[in-house]
């Protein structure tokens, strides 16, 4: 599943990303492999998307999420 599949709430691992369409700073924050996400609250008309990945706060557009992988750990 995608970052941008996510619902208020839930949570996920961050198994892969896709550097080409991946924003550098994004990467720097701990937009990484291996990283918790926790989608915190959608804006409206569902961009952008606030998200808490490993305890950093970040908001990113959808057309971004959608290049990023996770496996969610809870539903």
């Amino acid at each position: 599943m995608t970052l941008a599949e996510l619902k208020r709430g839930q949570q996920g691992i961050i198994t892969d990303v896709s550097s080409n369409h991946i924003p550098l700073k994004l990467l720097e924050m701990g937009c990484l492999p291996g990283n918790a996400v926790e989608l915190l609250q959608v804006a409206p008309f569902a961009d952008p998307m606030y998200l808490n990945i490993n305890g950093t706060h970040l908001a990113i557009r959808k057309e971004t999420a959608v290049h990023i992988l996770i496996e969610a750990t809870n539903e």
